[in-house]
C-alpha cells in the first residue's frame, strides 16, 4: 500500500524529533559523546511512547557512517537501510513469535559473526517479557559477555515479567506517558503540514482518549480525519470516538453537587440514547470528582491534573463553595461502587442506583467547624462550670484539650433537658408531698438529676435505680440490675452522699434503704454476666467518671457494640 499512517509517516528520526521522553533521550545522547553505552540496553513503558522508535535511532546512531554519534545522518547506507527495516546488520525480532529456546539458540549462533559493513550487529527485541524462561536462560551468557560488535536492545510494556537476572543484565530506560500539551502540539503540526484543519478541542479531545500514547493519538487523528467529509467537527469527532462530551461532565458533576435529581437523570438518558458507553462515563466522571478534590485540597494541581488550564479554571469555580469533606464523600461512593457498574449486566441501571445512594449523603462538617462550634458552646456554659473545664485542662493537659474538641454530644453538654436544672430551681418537696401525689417517677427523675450534676460516679451506677416507697423520714430506693451495682452504692462513703442530697432536696434528714429488685417468683434479679461487667467497668472507668463530671452531664445508656 503506497499510504502511509501518520504514526509511521512523521515516526522521529533523531533524538531531538522525540517527543516527552527528553530523559531518555539526554542520557543516550551523553552515553555516544562519552564513548559508555552498554551493550544490552532496555526501554520499558506504556504503549506507543516511542520505545521501539527511539531503538531504531539509537542503532543508526551507532552505526552511522559518521557514528557513533547522537545525530545520525539519515543519508548514508546504514541510516537509510535502519529506517527502511532492510538493514542485514540491524535485526528487529518480535519477542513474541520468536520466544522458543530453539530461537535465542540460532541467535546465540548467529552473534559469532561479523556485521557484513557496519560498525556494529545490532539485535532490537520488542515485546522481550514473551519470551519462554528456557529461552531466557539461554540468552544470559551470550547477553552478558557478547562479542565486542554486537549491542542487544530490548523493549517491553512490562518489565515486571522479565527474570531479574536479565535484568540485571541490561541498562535499563523508563519511558513515561506524553502529558497531553506536547501530544496535542505534535498532531496540530502534523495537520499543518497536511493542510487539514481541526479544533483545539478536538485535538484535545483525542489527546485524552490516547491516553499519553502519541501512537494511540495519531491513530485516533487518521480515523478522525478519515470518517469526515470537510473539517473534522467536534459532533463528529463524539460520534466516532464514542466519548462524552467534557461540558456534560460538568453538567453532572453540577447537578450532583446542586442535588438535581432531574438534570442528572435527564443527563443520563440523553447520553444512553445516543449509545454512549455508560461504564466509559461513570470513569469519566470518577475521574473528574477526583480532579474536584485535588484543585479543591491542593495548589499544585497543573502537577497533578493533566488538562489545559481553562478546564482547571472552570473545576476551581465549581468547588469555590463546595466543603472537601463533600466531595471526598461523594469521590468515595463513586469509587466504592465502581465495580459493581463494571460488572452489571444494566449498568444504566446500576449507575441510576449509585446517583440514589450519592443525594441521601448529608455534608460532613469539616472538623475545624466542628471545633468552632464546641467552643462557641463552652463560651456559652455558667463561670463555675467553665472554670471546671479550665482545671480540667490544667490538670489533664494535652489530652484533656483533645477531649474538649473531640466526642462530645448535645446530650453530655446540656443538663437543661429531661429535669436537669429544672428541680435545683423548684422548692424542695416533702415527703409528704411525695407520699400524697404518690408520683414517684418523675420525683426519682429531679433527685437523679441532682446526682448527676454533684456527683457524676455514683450517678453512674443509680441509672437503674427507681423509688419504691417513700413514708415519713423513710426512702426506699430499688436498685435494678444485679448484685454488683448494689453492692457499689450500698458503701458508708455512698449513703452518706445521699443522706447528704435527700438533706438538701427534701428539707430533712431522711433515711436510706437499698433493696435489690425482686423478681416475680421472688428471686433475685439475673446473676451478674459478662455483659453486665463489662458495662459497669466501663461506667466506672476514670474517664468515663471525669469527663461526666467535666460537662455535667449524664450517662443516659450504654451498650456493648
Amino acid at each position: 500500500m503506497s499510504y502511509l499512517v501518520f504514526a509511521r509517516k512523521y515516526r522521529p528520526q533523531t533524538f531531538d524529533t522525540v517527543t516527552g521522553q527528553e530523559h531518555v533521550t539526554r542520557t543516550l545522547t551523553n552515553a555516544i559523546l562519552a564513548g559508555r553505552v552498554a551493550h544490552a540496553v532496555l526501554f520499558s513503558g506504556p504503549r506507543g511512547t516511542g520505545k521501539t522508535t527511539v531503538a531504531r535511532i539509537l542503532a543508526k546512531a551507532m552505526n552511522c557512517i559518521n557514528g557513533p554519534t547522537p545525530a545520525p545522518c539519515n543519508v548514508c547506507r546504514s541510516c537509510t537501510e535502519i529506517t527502511s527495516g532492510i538493514s542485514v546488520d540491524v535485526l528487529e525480532i518480535d519477542g513474541a513469535s520468536n520466544n522458543g529456546v530453539e530461537n535465542v539458540r540460532d541467535l546465540r549462533d548467529n552473534v559469532k559473526y561479523k556485521p557484513a559493513y557496519s560498525k556494529y550487529k545490532i539485535y532490537i527485541i520488542d515485546e522481550v517479557h514473551m519470551l519462554s524462561t528456557p529461552a531466557f536462560n539461554a540468552l544470559l551468557k551470550t547477553l552478558e559477555e557478547p562479542p565486542p560488535h554486537v549491542m542487544f536492545v530490548f523493549a517491553t510494556t512490562e518489565p515486571h515479567k522479565i527474570p531479574v537476572t536479565i535484568l540485571s543484565r541490561c541498562q535499563r530506560h523508563d519511558f513515561k506517558r506524553i502529558r497531553l500539551d506536547l501530544i496535542t502540539g505534535q498532531m496540530a503540526s502534523i495537520c499543518g503540514k497536511e493542510g487539514v484543519a481541526v479544533s483545539d478541542e478536538s485535538l484535545l479531545s483525542i489527546a485524552r482518549a490516547a491516553g499519553g500514547s502519541m501512537r494511540d493519538a495519531l491513530s485516533l487523528l487518521d480515523l478522525v480525519l478519515s470518517c469526515s467529509d470537510g473539517p473534522a467537527t467536534d459532533e463528529n469527532l463524539r460520534n466516532i470516538l464514542g466519548i462524552v462530551d467534557r461540558r456534560i461532565i460538568f453538567k453532572i458533576s453540577e447537578a450532583i453537587l446542586s442535588s438535581d435529581i432531574n438534570v442528572l437523570l435527564d443527563s443520563l438518558d440523553d447520553l444512553y440514547e445516543n449509545g454512549h458507553n455508560i461504564k466509559e462515563l461513570y470513569s469519566d466522571i470518577i475521574e473528574h470528582f477526583r480532579n474536584l478534590l485535588v484543585v479543591k485540597i491542593d495548589k499544585n494541581v497543573n502537577k497533578l491534573i493533566n488538562l489545559p488550564s481553562h478546564e482547571i479554571d472552570l473545576m476551581k469555580e465549581q468547588v469555590k463553595d463546595v466543603p472537601s469533606t463533600f466531595l471526598n464523600q461523594i469521590f468515595d461512593l463513586l469509587y466504592r461502587e465502581e465495580p459493581a457498574v463494571r460488572f452489571s449486566p444494566n449498568p444504566k441501571l446500576s449507575l441510576e442506583m449509585v446517583f440514589f445512594s450519592m443525594f441521601q449523603i448529608k455534608p460532613a462538617l469539616p472538623i475545624d467547624l466542628l471545633i468552632e462550634k464546641i467552643d462557641g458552646l463552652r463560651q456559652k456554659l455558667p463561670v463555675t462550670r467553665r472554670n471546671k473545664i479550665s482545671e480540667a485542662g490544667t490538670v489533664y493537659g494535652n489530652d484533656a484539650n483533645e477531649y474538649l474538641k473531640t466526642g462530645i454530644s448535645e446530650k453530655a453538654v446540656d443538663p437543661y433537658k429531661n429535669g436537669g436544672y429544672e428541680a435545683c430551681d423548684k422548692k424542695p418537696q416533702t415527703a409528704s408531698t411525695l407520699e400524697e401525689s404518690n408520683d414517684f417517677i418523675k420525683t426519682w427523675e429531679r433527685l437523679f438529676a441532682v446526682i448527676s450534676e454533684k456527683y457524676p460516679s455514683l450517678a453512674a451506677n443509680m441509672t437503674k435505680c427507681s423509688i419504691r416507697a417513700i413514708a415519713g423520714n423513710r426512702l426506699e430506693i430499688e436498685v435494678n440490675g444485679n448484685g454488683f451495682n448494689l453492692s457499689r452504692i450500698k458503701n458508708s462513703k455512698n449513703i452518706e452522699i445521699l443522706k447528704k442530697v435527700c438533706l438538701e432536696f427534701f428539707g430533712k434528714k431522711i433515711e436510706i434503704v437499698l433493696e435489690e429488685k425482686k423478681t416475680a417468683e421472688g428471686e433475685t434479679g439475673p446473676k451478674k454476666t459478662e455483659s453486665n461487667q463489662l458495662i459497669n467497668e466501663a461506667l466506672n472507668n476514670p474517664l468515663v467518671t471525669d469527663a461526666v463530671e467535666i460537662f455535667q452531664g449524664r450517662v443516659l445508656d450504654a451498650k456493648i457494640l
